[in-house]
């Protein structure tokens, strides 16, 4: 008989993202809204027996909710990189994982549509706080152009 898997230190190294964090959020104009300041707040947890982090994420703007997602972070072996799959209230499913690597305390993926490329990094300060980008190319990744910001605390 043989022994379930236990994560390995991939998998721990994402349990960084469970808990409860709150930001403030810096959007850019684009086709769904003027840009501005919002409020983000995520909620995650370690599942399934240690392989996966999962969390709920609610953007406020004058004190209402305005867009939600969910995310799941995991550890590609096969692939030696970091998946993850958002899912949000615009209703587009992923065409599949973004994928990246971590360079110390940060975390870049990358993701590939037919919208254009995605760059996403999260950058941590110590235990308690992260940086967030999000970064969109619409020519191979040639030039980039920030789409959203926001740091976060543990609360």
């Amino acid at each position: 008989m043989h022994e379930m898997p236990k994560p390995s230190e991939h998998h721990l190294k994402l349990h960084r993202f469970a808990g409860n964090w709150v930001g403030e959020e810096k959007l850019s104009p684009s086709p769904w809204g003027p840009g501005g300041s919002a409020m983000g707040r995520l909620t995650g947890k370690v599942d399934l027996d240690g392989f996966f982090v999962v969390s709920d994420y609610v953007e406020t703007k004058d004190d209402k909710t305005v867009f939600r997602g969910h995310n799941v972070f995991g550890w590609d072996g096969q692939a030696n990189n970091v998946v993850w799959y958002w899912f949000d209230s615009m209703g587009y499913p992923p065409a599949a994982a973004s994928r990246g690597t971590w360079d110390g305390d940060t975390l870049v993926l990358r993701s590939s549509s037919p919208q254009g490329e995605g760059r996403y990094t999260f950058r941590f300060e110590g235990k308690d706080r992260y940086y967030f980008a999000i970064e969109n190319s619409r020519d191979g990744g040639k030039s980039w152009q920030k789409f959203m910001e926001g740091n976060y605390k543990r609360v």
